[in-house]
């Protein structure tokens, strides 16, 4: 039976979680930030601890909420109906919904057939994935499925979702940049 000993956390799981981390969030400051917060979640918890797990994989399994907790905030702040799509180039760190799309309370007629357009042109670039990928996308960014249920589902890991993700959102990009912005 594994027992707690928070005092060589630091020294023993820091490294090992921050790679975790990182490849995940991608951003140093989030990535040490997430740890901070789970060997806290640790600290707090650890009467909970049952020695059924590693103490590192325990630590992990709150990291992970720890992650999911912060991809919920963001997602959170940004809407429910959004569609992240990297439009000029890999360098680029705009949200193309974001900085694009017309104010809601400012439409003119004009504003309302792009609108009305811009889906249009969406939905048949969304056609144009393949239907796994397509549905899998659609759960995520648009119905905003739990990725935990979302890859029990397609019986994935987290990481092949996200690189799903990333293609579906590359290949849309690339679909609207050839058949709306032109």
């Amino acid at each position: 039976m594994e027992i707690l000993n928070p005092e060589i956390w630091v020294d023993k799981y820091a490294d090992y979680l921050y790679n975790y981390t990182i490849v995940r969030v991608n951003d140093p400051i989030v990535a040490q930030d997430l740890i901070s917060e789970t060997f806290l979640a640790g600290l707090k918890s650890k009467d909970n601890f049952k020695g059924e797990a590693t103490e590192r994989t325990w630590l992990i399994s709150i990291l992970k909420r720890k992650i999911i907790d912060h991809y919920r905030k963001i997602n959170s702040k940004k809407g429910k109906a959004e569609v992240h799509i990297s439009y000029k180039n890999e360098d680029s760190e705009g949200d193309w919904l974001e900085e694009n799309a017309a104010d809601p309370f400012d439409k003119t007629a004009e504003d309302q057939m792009e609108n009305t357009e811009l889906g249009l042109a969406i939905l048949a670039c969304l056609d144009k994935l393949p239907e796994k990928q397509a549905t899998i996308f659609k759960l995520k960014t648009v119905a905003n499925y739990d990725t935990e249920a979302i890859c029990k589902e397609y019986n994935i890991t987290p990481s092949n979702l996200w690189v799903i993700i990333h293609r579906a959102r590359k290949t849309l990009a690339e679909c609207l940049e050839k058949n709306w912005f032109n």
